[in-house]
């Protein structure tokens, strides 16, 4: 559709939210296309990275309100609206243990600062701004922010950008951890593209395991963890780009991995 593009170019699958006239609110169909893309990368041997970007000067602005159902809807309906539908996006990104990384080149409000916090790694635009947006119409975050800000930022600040849905600019998204780089808006492109390629051409195994380490580890203590490591370590010790990574070190030159 239209509203959503999918392109896969040299192990790299792109996602681009396509309403540029909407600032990329997304509508049902933008979700349902979205998480089959997410599904569809994660499955495609050919693809290594997944980038998820917007088109025009907007990352997303979240839902568009004017596309939602009409009528009153029971809180029931409410509920299934976000679980049933939205909430595809970050449970099926919970699946996907390829490298995501969100390319915001503009504006991500509400559900669209949630969207962008949920893949692995952020690389804004100069120009981006980032906004909670939920109190300010008197909503709850619907889409995981509750989740994702504070094990990035900590609870009290989690909790002040979540309270006051301020502004934040770039540079101070930077500052505060909501980024990992703030680039000039005309190299965006660029320099996620090179982060995504290097990504693409490494040693998949290994960095597939490494992103499966991190996010369980969140979730286990200590000697659970160091138990799941010695395994993937068991494991990635036969392949052949380790192999290889050991030999070129030995050579003292720059590894051939196979990038798949």
């Amino acid at each position: 559709m239209s509203e959503l593009l999918y392109d896969v170019e040299d192990r790299i699958a792109t996602i681009t939210l396509n309403r540029p006239d909407k600032l990329n609110a997304f509508t049902g169909p933008m979700i349902d296309a979205w998480a089959r893309a997410l599904a569809e990368a994660q499955a495609d041997d050919q693809v290594n990275v997944i980038v998820v970007t917007g088109s025009g000067r907007a990352f997303c602005a979240g839902g568009d309100v004017g596309r939602m159902k009409e009528g009153k809807p029971t809180p029931l309906d409410n509920k299934n609206q976000l679980w049933e539908n939205i909430h595809r996006i970050p449970k099926t990104l919970e699946a996907v243990d390829k490298p995501v990384i969100a390319m915001v080149n503009g504006l991500a409000v509400g559900a669209g600062m949630g969207m962008c916090l949920m893949c692995d790694v952020r690389i804004a635009s100069d120009e981006a701004r980032f906004s909670t947006g939920y109190v300010r119409v008197g909503l709850v975050p619907g889409d995981g922010d509750t989740y994702f800000l504070p094990r990035l930022l900590g609870p009290a600040k989690a909790l002040e950008l979540l309270w006051t849905a301020d502004f934040v600019d770039a540079q101070e998204a930077l500052r505060l951890g909501i980024v990992n780089r703030v680039v000039p808006s005309g190299d965006l492109a660029q320099q996620t593209r090179d982060l995504a390629a290097q990504l693409a051409n490494g040693p998949q195994v290994p960095i597939r395991m490494i992103k499966r380490l991190v996010y369980q580890s969140l979730r286990l203590d200590l000697r659970t963890h160091l138990d799941l490591v010695s395994s993937h370590m068991a494991v990635v010790r036969d392949t052949l780009d380790h192999a290889e990574g050991v030999a070129a070190f030995k050579e003292k030159r720059a590894p051939k991995f196979q990038g798949r």
